[in-house]
């Protein structure tokens, strides 16, 4: 370890901590004082008339709109519309956020014209979103919204690049630890940042500049905000042992004393591969944001990172049994961590130095922390962790020394406002705004008698204050926030998107497992030995490992949507599979594909010989034609339809086939291309919506809306296929790559570069996407058929 690194660590903590213990002894005073109450009092007599109304005078106004839930985002957002407070609440909100996010002074004019443009464009934006997608989840939490903005942004290498990021986050976090949790504090990390580097540039930017910062910020986010899950997080949980938390906490320090991240070594406990995981991203994202640092801004992110790190990890060492911790000892590393994970993000993006930011966050961080470990006190006292509120709930009756935390948060509260911020007004609105709301938030979490019991312990030794206090948040209203409406609507939308995999994974697996259990061909006495070599040939294809995704789309659209009897199917889900079989077998014959292998194991001409591949594949057309017309749940004539419909996506396929064999080795314009891929993947992909909607006898605005969305998920599976050949795992695959340059042929990847080529399935996945809108059906596990489309590895 580089000694002159050392020194200077113990340097920079040393500096901030003395900050920080000035900082302390002077809020300690006022609360020993009691001084920061009189203040305080006449702020909220203030602040009152603004949030406390006498008579319900908007009821009146609004008695057929009643107010909804403030967690319901869409009725929300409307009924804030409808009523007229949008404009307030927007601009406290983003108020908010440019003073505790971005570090800004709300006295000044600048700001607050920043505050309110921003404001404008917030507003016109919510309430069209609202109206566009009809109380369905917001366009820009979704990923197709996340890319639109991408090209208007012209940042679409960067959005890929970090949805696949957070693809891996998220299968890589262990079971003991909230995904939930990791997945939405890396986003706010990563939307923060993002916040910074808008605003630093203002508007003054160059397209080409401000796609650049937008790309920079985004792979800075997303290497900042790694440290959370894999640092903070990780070593809090209990996924590591004893010897594993020091091993790893080690290498952490020692890259921040020396610069590089050291090899992992050997590994003492039972998570290697987890680790090595972790390992490879932290060192690719530590190096990312070092090589990015200016001279000038590079001690600066050590120094931040250092205090940070050092900071959490005495707090972390903290245990909750030891009844003789100091108040500094419980609050200097609580003021130091807040403050320099903010200060950090403007090292990652290399700000220029700012005495009024870093004075402003210095102060600031504390008031957030306490909030936060107030919301947070009853999971940590129940894991043990030592957080001034689990401390003073476990030793105030034997500890008179000790400060009462909520006290002292109320004294942070008139620091800022009075010698911080100079008793602004907007101040003072914004930041009693979001106190008021922190409690009466708290108290419907809890309910009214256990906050009741809570204030009991916590209460101020101000009677007058306590008081006033409490009456605010029995009466205050309008003092809710946008970012917690995002914040809640987020942790719903992760939870349901959850739940919503596990039924999709759930539902494709038991459907899947229905349908191999029924494609198997039976093989009757006394049949010629001929006939009994292509039902052998041909149940060898069908049972490879198969993902069967096209009659099991048929299932879910038959049976949950159309609500047709899962029996009454069965005929036509083995038509879909004998059919796409067939057409396997068709590809890799030596005189089209020529392909070895298929489903993980040999191809059937190599099982057998080409002759017997041709005859099996006819034999399970003939199969499929054959269950088809067993359809004896329908009426003739809608089976009749059915099969024309089948002969016609048969013969499309054909053609597709025909089109991809006689452009092998020639170069392909992307028309060309995209017409022989739909023909030969996306017609399947439209079979198997639109042959269910025949038989439920759908209307033909709903199955034109399927057939397009069908054309784009079908040329969307195509390039990731593309791109699997090019850069997938053969183990996983269950077949070579690299077989499209081997044989020369023109491919997404080929024709558009594998950037490119991502690109153009982003786009269609986007199409395809906004395509389920028009569709009059829950469209979950269409979204998640996507989503696995677009995310697969195999």
């Amino acid at each position: 370890m580089n000694e002159e690194f050392t020194n200077h660590a113990d340097t920079w903590y040393r500096q901030a901590e003395q900050k920080a213990a000035q900082y302390f002894a002077d809020l300690a005073t006022q609360v020993k004082e009691q001084s920061y109450a009189p203040a305080l009092i006449k702020d909220l007599q203030g602040w009152k008339r603004n949030h406390v109304h006498r008579f319900a005078w908007l009821s009146f106004l609004s008695q057929g709109k009643k107010k909804p839930d403030s967690r319901d985002y869409h009725r929300y957002i409307d009924w804030l519309n409808y009523t007229g407070k949008l404009d307030d609440y927007l601009d406290r909100s983003i108020s908010y956020i440019y003073m505790r996010d971005l570090g800004k002074t709300l006295g000044s004019s600048d700001t607050r014209q920043r505050i309110q443009s921003v404001v404008t464009d917030v507003k016109r934006f919510l309430t069209r979103s609202t109206k566009v997608s009809g109380g369905k989840q917001p366009e820009y939490m979704s990923l197709a919204g996340l890319y639109r903005w991408a090209q208007k942004e012209h940042i679409e290498s960067a959005v890929i690049w970090v949805i696949d990021k957070l693809k891996g986050v998220s299968s890589n976090i262990p079971e003991q630890m909230n995904a939930e949790h990791a997945q939405r504090k890396l986003i706010k990390i990563i939307v923060g940042v993002v916040l910074h580097a808008i605003e630093e540039m203002g508007d003054s930017a160059l397209p080409a500049e401000r796609a650049q910062r937008l790309d920079e910020a985004i792979r800075h986010g997303y290497s900042y905000g790694l440290t959370y899950p894999y640092i903070d997080d990780l070593l809090d949980s209990g996924v590591l042992n004893a010897g594993e938390k020091e091993q790893y906490s080690q290498m952490i320090r020692t890259a921040l004393l020396t610069g590089t991240v050291p090899e992992l070594g050997e590994w003492s406990g039972d998570n290697q591969e987890m680790i090595q995981y972790i390992h490879a991203e932290l060192r690719e994202a530590f190096e990312y944001i070092k090589d990015y640092q200016q001279p000038d801004t590079k001690g600066m992110f050590f120094e931040q990172s250092y205090v940070f790190f050092h900071a959490q990890d005495m707090d972390r060492k903290k245990n909750l049994a030891h009844a003789h911790y100091s108040n500094e000892e419980l609050y200097l590393p609580v003021i130091l961590k807040s403050s320099s994970s903010r200060l950090i993000v403007r090292s990652v993006i290399s700000a220029p130095r700012d005495e009024g930011f870093d004075r402003r966050t210095f102060f600031y961080g504390i008031y957030n922390q306490l909030a936060d470990d107030f919301a947070d006190m009853f999971d940590d006292l129940s894991e043990g962790t030592v957080t001034p509120y689990t401390y003073y709930l476990q030793y105030r009756d034997q500890r008179t020394d000790l400060i009462n935390p909520f006290e002292l948060y109320w004294t942070v509260i008139s620091y800022l406002i009075h010698q911080v911020y100079q008793s602004d007004a907007k101040t003072t609105e914004v930041i009693l705004d979001r106190a008021i709301n922190g409690l009466k938030r708290c108290k419907e979490r809890l309910g009214t008698e256990k906050y009741h019991e809570l204030m009991g312990i916590f209460a101020s030794g101000h009677t007058e204050f306590s008081r006033l206090m409490e009456w605010m948040v029995r009466k205050a209203d309008d003092v809710d926030f946008f970012d917690k409406l995002l914040r809640d609507h987020m942790v719903t939308m992760l939870k349901n998107d959850a739940k919503e995999k596990e039924e999709f994974l759930a539902t494709v697996k038991t459907v899947r497992q229905q349908i191999n259990d029924q494609l198997q061909i039976a093989k009757p006495d006394g049949i010629p030995a001929m006939k009994e070599t292509l039902i052998d040939a041909a149940n060898y294809s069908l049972k490879g490992d198969g993902k069967r995704i096209r009659p099991i789309l048929t299932w879910v659209m038959g049976v949950n949507e159309y609500g047709l009897e899962p029996s009454a199917i069965v005929p036509l889900l083995k038509s879909l599979e004998y059919m796409h079989t067939a057409s396997l077998i068709f590809d890799d014959l030596p005189s089209q594909d020529n392909a070895s292998t298929r489903r993980g194991r040999p191809t059937l001409h190599q099982v057998h010989n080409s002759a017997t591949a041709e005859l099996t594949g006819l034999f399970l057309i003939q199969k499929a034609i054959e269950e088809q017309a067993s359809l004896e749940s329908f009426d003739a004539k809608t089976v009749l339809a059915l099969m024309q419909y089948s002969a016609q996506k048969a013969e499309d396929t054909c053609m597709g086939q025909a089109m991809d064999l006689q452009a092998k080795g020639k170069a392909l314009t992307l028309n060309e291309l995209n017409m022989i891929c739909f023909y030969k993947t996306g017609v399947a992909f439209e079979a198997s919506l639109v042959m269910p909607a025949i038989l439920a006898r759908v209307n033909g605005q709903e199955i034109a809306s399927l057939k397009q969305f069908a054309y784009h998920a079908g040329i969307a599976f195509q390039i990731k296929d593309d791109l699997l050949d090019s850069e997938g795992d053969v183990i996983l695959l269950g077949k070579p790559t690299g077989q499209d340059d081997l044989n020369n042929n023109s491919t997404f990847v080929s024709i558009l570069g594998r950037e490119g080529a991502r690109k153009a399935m982003w786009e269609h996945y986007c199409q395809a996407m906004e395509t389920l809108d028009s569709l009059p059906r829950n469209t979950a596990f269409l979204k998640h058929l996507m989503n696995y489309m677009v995310n697969r590895d195999r």
